[in-house]
């Protein structure tokens, strides 16, 4: 388990290799047509060090990389300030972002499709602001009205991947404790969930509810988020949030596990269809 930084740079370094490779180029081969030795090329591909922007645009031409969306990603994980792709806004909420959160919207920001178990609160891709002001608040420690207002603004702003071009697509499962707890007091939570089924009527969003009498289920663990991204699956990467942190798995065998986990979820839970029946039958009062 890795930090976001840390697993961006092996994973970048992971696809460079295999780039170099499909190219038929040897480490050293490769250092030559860059004019660098071969162990910066071999630190890169290993993730113990970092690539500058132009340096890897040299690696990405010396490898003939001609796909523009490809070429976007990887600079993106390089952390390249000019990467192409969608706006990176968040930049300036960075006196107001913790590093963790920030990396987790990088992520989000360029991913193709995100898979995620909820099991106390509604996603922050699919909150109100009346909601998103009453979880951050829960939340943040000591937070003031200034602070909490920008918080709010940034989990709004997230949103935006939902209305893009094109738009990430969003596969969630919500334990039905997450439409139960009222958040906010009522009035909010009735809100919410009419949000919720706007939501659900999205093409981009499937929405599936996993109800109490699923009994116990492999989701009991705790939520995670399954991000995906376009071009290759190499660089995919499980999310797990933590009180403080978040804990980020690059492990082919850790994906096939959460995936297979979402899965099997997914099977359990209600469809689509029910799931926005069970919705308004909660917001009802039933």
């Amino acid at each position: 388990m890795q930090n976001g930084p840390a697993v961006r740079r092996r994973k970048l370094g992971a696809e460079l290799r295999t780039l170099r490779t499909g190219a038929g180029l040897t480490s050293g081969e490769a250092a030559q047509l860059v004019g660098w030795h071969q162990s910066k090329v071999s630190r890169i591909e290993t993730g113990a060090s970092g690539v500058k922007a132009d340096d890897l645009r040299l690696l990405l031409d010396a490898y003939a990389v001609r796909d523009g969306q490809l070429r976007e990603l990887l600079m993106m994980l390089a952390g390249a300030e000019d990467a192409g792709g969608r706006d990176r806004w968040w930049h300036a909420y960075r006196g107001v972002l913790p590093p963790t959160y920030r990396d987790f919207i990088s992520l989000e920001s360029q991913a193709s499709a995100m898979r995620t178990l909820e099991t106390t609160v509604v996603p922050g891709l699919l909150q109100t602001a009346e909601y998103a002001r009453a979880v951050t608040r829960a939340a943040v420690k000591d937070v003031d009205e200034e602070r909490l207002d920008r918080l709010v603004e940034v989990r709004l702003a997230r949103q935006d991947v939902l209305r893009s071009d094109p738009p990430l697509e969003l596969n969630a499962v919500l334990d039905e404790a997450v439409l139960r707890r009222e958040v906010g007091g009522p009035e909010v939570m009735a809100r919410q969930l009419e949000r919720l089924t706007e939501a659900a009527r999205l093409p981009q969003v499937r929405l599936q509810v996993l109800p109490f009498t699923a009994g116990a289920h492999i989701g009991l663990t705790g939520p995670f988020v399954i991000f995906s991204f376009p071009s290759t699956s190499d660089l995919d990467v499980v999310v797990l949030d933590q009180l403080a942190s978040s804990l980020y798995l690059e492990r082919k065998e850790d994906l096939v596990a959460y995936s297979e986990a979402f899965d099997t979820l997914q099977f359990h839970a209600l469809s689509p269809e029910e799931s926005l029946d069970y919705i308004a039958g909660i917001g009802d009062g039933a």
